[in-house]
């Protein structure tokens, strides 16, 4: 897939957030206790207990997280440029943004021409929306329904898949990409390691969907200047 002759219109970028489903490791049931540490315990050692393991990788984990934000952007050309429109879907009750999630790509990208893409996506975000939407009775949707097709039948596109270039050693991060590609991002006042003390503490979606759609921003522009493209105008940011 040559990403010079992607059309644009045809592509989701998107970005979702995670948090554990209960703030703290004591907080699990029992049997939910047992089944964690026996998934963590060979990463468990004097410096790193089962609670610090819960803080640090419950919320990565679809079996012991959910996703509160997904965040989508649209880029469309205009008599001016580029223009990216974002359109998030928030919620406290998972399947509920899960359900509005699928029926966005149930409606508007369900064929084999359209495109989702991500940063660490094909790692992460798209395998953890089909592991939640599985485990809520949630059917997949055509472009998130992988099973049993070739690799060049899946139409999702990773930038740090571009990035490495069939080098598997390493991950690198957008933020570090964005950094090397000098692409402006906004100042934000929380990080990735914030999101659930966010989420829990002080109860604030709106402020994680705001961090969540700025990274979507700087993912397309990332996919934007892989292809050798101008940036889009700030002016030309459309938020939710």
């Amino acid at each position: 897939m040559f990403i010079n002759s992607i059309n644009l219109d045809k592509v989701l970028f998107l970005d979702i957030e995670t948090v554990p489903q209960v703030y703290k490791f004591n907080k699990l049931e029992e049997k939910a206790k047992g089944l964690f540490e026996s998934k963590t315990r060979f990463m468990q050692n004097e410096e790193k207990s089962f609670d610090d393991l819960y803080n640090d990788r419950a919320g990565i984990y679809a079996e012991f997280g959910k996703i509160v934000c997904i965040s989508v952007g649209f880029v469309h050309e205009t008599t001016h440029g580029k223009q990216i429109r974002m359109k998030s879907f928030y919620h406290d009750d998972e399947e509920t943004l899960l359900k509005q999630f699928k029926s966005l790509l149930d409606e508007r990208y369900n064929t084999p021409y359209h495109i989702l893409c991500g940063h660490n996506a094909k790692e992460f975000d798209f395998p953890y929306i089909c592991r939640r939407m599985l485990i809520h009775g949630i059917s997949l949707p055509e472009t998130l329904n992988i099973a049993g097709k070739k690799p060049w039948e899946i139409n999702h596109l990773d930038t740090m898949e571009l990035w490495k270039f069939g080098d598997f050693k390493a991950y690198t991060s957008l933020a570090l990409l964005c950094h090397v590609f000098n692409i402006p991002t906004p100042k934000d006042d929380i990080s990735g390691a914030d999101v659930a003390r966010v989420y829990y503490e002080e109860n604030d979606l709106e402020r994680i969907k705001v961090y969540c759609e700025k990274d979507v921003v700087a993912l397309i522009q990332l996919f934007l200047r892989m292809r050798g493209d101008a940036l889009v105008e700030e002016s030309e940011v459309h938020y939710s």
